[in-house]
């Protein structure tokens, strides 16, 4: 702060009758009285303190992963509405994006940051107290909104800070570094935090929710201190247009999108059905691996964009277009035959690849915005992409769950038909068993194994226990069922 001016400045003659302590003149009428001024950090601590909170809030989104075998048997619900939960964070998400993140440019950074936290922590405790499936939505919708908040902002933010404490260096990466590795750093540390909370600590619902809610509050005492970069005393100009193409670059945008939700698919696929796979096809019972395999996944998208951010975007496009299928091929082969060594090694192929795809579509869609709504055509972009990371696994949960049912459906109806029956003395077989025999014969291999893949993912037919058995009685008969609806003998003991 400016020093005060004293008396002892000026000389006895110009004001021998002066008091000992004078009273400043009063202000000019032409302006307001101001408050005393909040003792702020400098803008390189505040640089630091909005890196973190963006770190924290960004974990809070994704430390369910883990968890959500947990959340299905306190809950009693299955993969379907683990995606429609998980997804529930995509649309608080897209619409804190679309409605509220631009208003940082009128209202101040901070002004967008501390509500994000706050909405944060009200998400947290909401899933703390509200134990039941519409809490569970409820928080992640809150989730949403906080991270679309986070997200809008942060990086602006980030961009400010440092313009205030290097000026000269326009054209300086840090920010954009730091903003990356806080991001996908983020979302790659949520899981393995909440994985170590529900493999070591009791009440892993309770215990990962309440270390997130601690670490958002002490990140907001932090942002507060956080100096504000937007002069808020200007007068307001008229906002721009959010969202204005160079001319010709609609479809260059459309593009860029679908690439960004390609890319955030698969990540929206092992964020939500991962632990399904690592618990019925891999026989992985450890919260920990889930969470290590989310945390490769979001890890390797992160060191692929600082590492070889720096490539053209044609050559960027070409190495994620390479490395992303390579990934999806090896999670096939190890759920064809399961290995977790494999399974992590693809899980991180594919992060990497998706990680160089969705910064190729961020770097396209910004080269068609009009420069006074850059902001506008990317949370455009970042919507899209965040639907493409919760619509297909949406989808992919009805689709397993329809095929599940479909082929419970399949074996009920062929069990009185597997039943010979006997005509004059001799056991012949019926017309239609032996034409479905002939088509079972004849079926690929490749049907067998999605279809023992579809029984693994559900959770319920694991290798090594008990088998449930079940009798239900047709036309006089009986048919054992076991837990995944396959039909067993009629000499099967009854239980």
């Amino acid at each position: 702060m400016p020093a005060v001016p004293t008396p002892l400045g000026r000389s006895t003659a110009d004001a021998p009758d002066d008091p000992p302590h004078r009273i400043p003149p009063p202000a000019p009428a032409d302006l307001p009285p101001r408050a005393p001024a909040r003792r702020r950090a400098s803008h390189t601590t505040g640089f630091w303190f909005v890196a973190v909170a963006f770190t924290v809030l960004m974990a809070f989104g994704t430390a369910p992963t883990p968890l959500w075998p947990l959340y299905e048997a306190r809950d009693h619900f299955g993969a379907t509405t683990v995606t429609v939960a998980y997804a529930s964070m995509v649309v608080g998400a897209a619409a804190a994006f679309l409605g509220l993140g631009h208003l940082s440019d009128r209202l101040g950074r901070r002004r967008i940051i501390v509500p994000a936290l706050l909405v944060g922590i009200v998400a947290s405790v909401v899933l703390i107290v509200w134990r039941d499936l519409p809490g569970l939505i409820a928080g992640r919708i809150l989730n949403g909104v906080g991270l679309g908040l986070m997200a809008s902002t942060a990086t602006t933010y980030l961009h400010d800070l440092h313009h205030e404490v290097r000026p000269e260096r326009t054209g300086s990466v840090l920010p954009g570094i730091v903003a990356t590795a806080a991001n996908l750093g983020g979302l790659a540390s949520g899981p393995l935090v909440a994985g170590a909370a529900a493999e070591w600590l009791p009440m892993p619902l309770i215990t990962a929710q309440a270390i997130f809610t601690l670490a958002m509050a002490v990140c907001l005492a932090l942002v507060l201190c956080t100096p504000e970069t937007v002069d808020l005393e200007l007068p307001a100009a008229r906002p721009p247009s959010r969202f204005v193409l160079r001319p010709g670059g609609r479809r260059a945008f459309g593009a860029a999108g679908a690439l960004g939700a390609f890319a955030f698919a698969i990540l929206g696929l092992i964020s939500s059905l991962g632990a399904s796979v690592l618990h019925g096809t891999l026989h992985t019972d450890s919260h920990l691996v889930v969470g290590l395999a989310a945390f490769l996944m979001f890890g390797s998208a992160a060191a692929a964009q600082l590492v070889l951010g720096r490539l053209p975007l044609p050559r960027l496009l070409t190495v994620g277009a390479v490395v992303f299928p390579v990934g999806l091929v090896l999670c096939a082969v190890a759920l064809h035959h399961p290995a977790l060594w494999l399974y992590l090694v693809a899980v991180s192929l594919s992060g990497a690849g998706s990680g160089l795809l969705f910064k190729g579509g961020v770097e396209r869609a910004g080269s068609v915005a009009e420069p006074a709504s850059r902001a506008g055509v990317l949370a455009v972009f970042f919507v899209v992409a965040y639907l493409g990371m919760g619509l297909p696994s949406v989808l992919f949960g009805i689709a397993l769950r329809h095929f599940r049912r479909a082929d419970r459906d399949d074996r009920f109806r062929d069990g009185p038909l597997l039943r010979r029956r006997r005509v004059g003395g001799r056991r012949v077989a019926g017309s239609r068993n032996r034409s479905r025999r002939a088509l079972g014969a004849i079926r690929s291999p490749l049907l067998t194994s999605l279809r023992r893949i579809r029984h693994r993912l559900s959770g319920r037919c694991r290798p090594g226990h008990p088998v449930r058995v079940r009798v239900t009685r047709i036309r006089g008969g009986r048919e054992a069922r076991d837990d995944c609806g396959i039909g067993q003998n009629d000499r099967a003991p009854l239980r």
